[in-house]
């Protein structure tokens, strides 16, 4: 059993760090497996185009990446019918969305997640799923509230 007291928290950021490693695990499997035709880099900039279309820069910025080096992963993207280009008022400012097959691939892999997902949650205890949804929701929460460097949001003001 995992100590809940505050006192316990380095304890139980060993045993979420554990269960973490199993997320990735399934995340991965779904994302690596044959028939997904991209590699991890270009599939990272599906996932931020379907938040919705930005520019080039801004895909960068989100990949940490160059914007040539986005660019080309673009170039890649579109070629392979994943993503669009809508050239902007300025010919240097291009956006990018993601196209329906890129959408459908997408939600291929959340499927395919989910059903992982579905068969490990089905393994466990009722109260247990219950406890870890709440106990989600709320690291959720508080995690909205930590800043990049670890600190409180409410010190940014």
């Amino acid at each position: 059993m995992v100590d809940t007291s505050g006192e316990g928290a380095a304890e139980s950021a060993a045993a979420l760090d554990d269960a973490a490693a199993a997320l990735i695990d399934i995340w991965s499997r779904a994302n690596n497996a044959a028939d997904v035709p991209v590699p991890s880099t270009q599939l990272r900039a599906l996932f931020v185009l379907e938040r919705g279309p930005v520019n080039i820069s801004h895909l960068a910025g989100e990949l940490g990446a160059l914007v040539s080096s986005a660019s080309r992963l673009c170039d890649r993207l579109e070629a392979g019918g994943l993503l669009s280009r809508d050239p902007g008022r300025d010919r240097r400012e291009v956006t990018v969305r993601l196209s329906a097959d890129g959408q459908a691939l997408l939600d291929r892999l959340r499927l395919r997640r989910r059903t992982d997902l579905t068969r490990v949650l089905a393994e466990m205890p009722a109260p247990a799923r219950a406890a870890l949804l709440w106990g989600l929701a709320e690291f959720g929460e508080a995690a909205s509230g930590v800043d990049e460097e670890g600190g409180p949001l409410s010190m940014l003001a």
